[in-house]
C-alpha cells in the first residue's frame, strides 16, 4: 500500500467517532488536576466565567481554523500546510506551522509519558495495594520512591508508550476511534462516580464554594492570563493533534459544530474533575495545591482515610491513565502519519518505531528526577540555569512552543488564506462570520502573544518558576 493509498483510506467512521478522538487528545492531566487548582486560586467562579469566555471567543475559532488546515491539506500536518500555501499562494515560511505540528508532540510526549508512567505505577499500587495508612509523610516517601528508581518509571513509561503505539498500529477506525471512545466513556463515568461518592460521604459545599463562588476581587491580570492559558492549552490547539486528525474527516461534517462540541466537552470535564477531586482533599484538611504533589501526594493520604478508599483510589488513578492515554495516542499520530507519506512505510512498524525513539528521547526527562537531577543542560543561560532536561523541555514547549504555533495558525487562515477558501470549508454567514474572522485575525493573535510575552517575562523575573 502506497503513502497517498494509506492517507485516502484513514477516515473517521463517523462524526461522532472524529468528536471522541479529538476530545479525548485534548482532555489529559491538565484538566484533571490543573484548571480546579488555578480556578480556586484565582477568585473561583470568576475564573472559571473568564475561562468559559476565552473558549467560547478564542479556542472555537482557533480550533475551526486548524481544523481547516487539515481536512483541507487532507495529510499530515506538514502535507497539509503545504498544500494550503501552494493552494494560496502565500509564503514559504507559512511551512513551520506543519513543522511545529509534528515536533511539538514528538518531543512533548518524551516528557508527557514520564508523568503518565507515574499514573500507571499508582494505578497499579491502588489496585493491588491501596493506600491504607498513608499519612503525608509516608505518601511523601512513596512517590519520592518512584522518582528516584530510574528502572521502575523507565518501566512504567515504556508500557505506556509501547501501549500507545499499539492502538496507532491499528489505525484510525481500529485503533484511535475505539480507544478514545473507551476513554471518553470510561472517564467520565468514573468523574460522575467521584463526585456521587463525594457528594454522599462529604458534600460538595466547599468544593462547589471553592470553584465556582465568582470573588472578582482576587482575579487579578495574571488570574486572567492564567484563564486564557488554561483555555488554550487545555484544547491542545497548535499541538498538531487537531490538523492530523481533521486530514480523516468527511467534508459534510460542520467545522463550527465539531469545534464546539469538542470545546464544550473539554470545558465540561474540566469543571466536573474539580467537583470528583477536592471533597475529599477538604473533608480531609489537606492542601489543594496544584501539580504532580496533588495527585500523587496528597490524594493518596484522602484515599487512605475514606471509607472505601482502595476502590475510590484505584477508579481515580485508572481515570489519571485512561486521560493521559489518549493524549498520547494523539500526540504519537502526528509523527507516524508524516513518515508514512515520507517513506510509504507500514503503519504498524512505523508507529513502534516512533514510539522506540520517543522513549529513548525520554530518557534524559526521566533521569531529571534521580540520576540527572544536577544536570542542567542551560546552567550559562540565566533564565534557564536551575532548570533539569525535563523542566527544559516542559517550559519550552508549554510556554513557547505551543502557543508560538497557535498564533501562527491563526495569522496564517486570518491573513493568508483566501476568504473564498473559507467560506467554503466553514460556511459561516453573516454576524457568525464576522465573529470568526474578528477572532482570529485580531483577538486571538493579540491575546495569545500577550500570554507568550507574560510566560517568558515571569520566568526571567522568577528562574525558579515552571
Amino acid at each position: 500500500m502506497s503513502a497517498g493509498e494509506e492517507r485516502r483510506g484513514a477516515v473517521w467512521s463517523s462524526r461522532f467517532a472524529f468528536l471522541y478522538a479529538c476530545a479525548g487528545a485534548a482532555i489529559g492531566l491538565g484538566s484533571l488536576w490543573r484548571f480546579p487548582y488555578v480556578a480556586g486560586a484565582n477568585g473561583g467562579g470568576a475564573f472559571v466565567i473568564l475561562f468559559l469566555l476565552f473558549v467560547a471567543l478564542l479556542c472555537v475559532p482557533l480550533m475551526m481554523a486548524e481544523m481547516l488546515i487539515g481536512r483541507r491539506g487532507g495529510g499530515s500536518a506538514i502535507l497539509s500546510i503545504g498544500k494550503m500555501i501552494r493552494g494560496e499562494r502565500a509564503l514559504g515560511a507559512w511551512a513551520a506551522i506543519g513543522w511545529l505540528s509534528v515536533l511539538i508532540p514528538f518531543f512533548g510526549l518524551s516528557y508527557y509519558s514520564v508523568v503518565a508512567g507515574w499514573g500507571l505505577d499508582y494505578a497499579r499500587v491502588a489496585i493491588l495495594e491501596g493506600f491504607a495508612g498513608y499519612d503525608g509523610l509516608r505518601s511523601a516517601a512513596k512517590f519520592t520512591e518512584l522518582t528516584q528508581d530510574p528502572w521502575r518509571q523507565g518501566l512504567m513509561q515504556g508500557l505506556f508508550i509501547a501501549a500507545a503505539a499499539f492502538v496507532v498500529a491499528l489505525g484510525v477506525q481500529r485503533g484511535i476511534e475505539w480507544a478514545s471512545r473507551i476513554k471518553m466513556i470510561g472517564l467520565l463515568a468514573i468523574i460522575l462516580a467521584l463526585i456521587l461518592y463525594g457528594a454522599r460521604t462529604y458534600g460538595l459545599e466547599r468544593a462547589a464554594d471553592y470553584l465556582f463562588r465568582p470573588d472578582f476581587s482576587a482575579l487579578t491580570s495574571e488570574g486572567v492570563l492564567a484563564a486564557l492559558g488554561q483555555a488554550l492549552f487545555a484544547t491542545s490547539i497548535g499541538a498538531g493533534v487537531l490538523m492530523t486528525y481533521s486530514a480523516y474527516l468527511p467534508r459534510r461534517m460542520s467545522l463550527g459544530q465539531a469545534s464546539l462540541a469538542v470545546n464544550g466537552a473539554v470545558a465540561a470535564v474540566a469543571v466536573l474533575a474539580g467537583l470528583a477531586i477536592f471533597p475529599a482533599v477538604f473533608a480531609n484538611g489537606l492542601e489543594p495545591t496544584g501539580g504532580p504533589n496533588l495527585i500523587f501526594v496528597t490524594l493518596p493520604t484522602a484515599f487512605s482515610a475514606m471509607p472505601g478508599g482502595q476502590i475510590v483510589g484505584a477508579a481515580f488513578f485508572i481515570m489519571i491513565v485512561l486521560a493521559a492515554f489518549t493524549v498520547a495516542v494523539g500526540m504519537l499520530e502526528p509523527v507516524v502519519a508524516f513518515l508514512i507519506e515520507c517513506t510509504g512505510g507500514q503503519r504498524a512498524a512505523l508507529a513502534f518505531a516512533t514510539a522506540l525513539l520517543v522513549f529513548a528521547i525520554g530518557l534524559p526527562s526521566l533521569l531529571s528526577f534521580n540520576v540527572l537531577k544536577d544536570f542542567h543542560p542551560l546552567k550559562d543561560v540565566p533564565v534557564f540555569a536551575t532548570k533539569t532536561v525535563f523542566d527544559l523541555l516542559d517550559f519550552t514547549i508549554a510556554n513557547i512552543l505551543f502557543p508560538l504555533n497557535a498564533l501562527l495558525i491563526s495569522l496564517f487562515v486570518g491573513w493568508s488564506v483566501r476568504r473564498a477558501t473559507v467560506d467554503e470549508e466553514l460556511a459561516l454567514q453573516g454576524l457568525a462570520a464576522r465573529i470568526w474572522r474578528f477572532s482570529v485575525r485580531y483577538l486571538t493573535p493579540a491575546l495569545v502573544l500577550g500570554l507568550m510575552i507574560k510566560l517568558v517575562v515571569d520566568q526571567g523575573a522568577d528562574p525558579e518558576a515552571r
